[in-house]
């Protein structure tokens, strides 16, 4: 589990495809705290390190992830928005995330501003529902407040802080650019629950 606070921005230092998976590895700070086998988020999907060097760490993404996550698209020298695996001791100063993307949005708005920055995201229709005001949606792995959400243009509506901007890769999005969404894990369960509510 992770939290949304962006711990490193990363560089995408290299990239093997191969047919059905492929091999990113990211130049980062974070190499002292990686072990093999820890978990990494990277731009909200989590991912496995399976070999660390001094200063990047590597990560195999199969298929299934490149097709469900704008990894798909990522290329070399991109950043990329990592947090290491909460613990027991860790601030949950953001929200639950799993790293677990539940669908690609793309950026259709984002306005500078002098203190905040306006960040709007088309995200996929069977999301809007577990989307709400003041609700906590996960970014590319960055924990944000919602906003506004609006059903007719399937569009979210989130704010940037100067200190989100400067952590995190959102400063550098365009429109029409791809993001990773997760929405709060809560909203899913609770609606499960009710779905089966008949149940013993």
């Amino acid at each position: 589990m992770f939290t949304g606070l962006i711990q490193d921005l990363g560089t995408v230092s290299s990239i093997e495809r191969g047919s059905d998976s492929a091999i990113i590895t990211i130049t980062t700070t974070l190499t002292t705290s990686i072990r093999e086998g820890d978990s990494v988020s990277v731009n909200g999907v989590c991912l496995t390190a399976t070999s660390i060097t001094n200063d990047s760490f590597s990560a195999d993404v199969m298929v299934q992830t490149l097709k469900l996550t704008s990894l798909k698209s990522i290329a070399e020298a991109s950043p990329v928005n990592l947090e290491l695996a909460t613990t027991t001791t860790t601030r949950l100063g953001g929200h639950m995330v799993q790293g677990h993307v539940d669908g690609v949005g793309r950026v259709s708005v984002i306005e500078p501003g002098e203190q905040w920055w306006k960040l709007v995201v088309e995200v996929p229709s069977n999301l809007l529902r577990y989307i709400v005001n003041q609700g906590s949606i996960a970014i590319d792995g960055v924990s944000l407040t919602v906003g506004e959400v609006n059903d007719d243009s399937r569009q979210v509506t989130l704010w940037l802080i100067p200190e989100t901007l400067t952590r995190t890769n959102l400063s550098s999005k365009k429109v029409g650019d791809e993001v990773n969404v997760e929405v709060d894990v809560i909203a899913k369960y609770v609606e499960r629950l009710i779905n089966r509510k008949g149940d013993a």
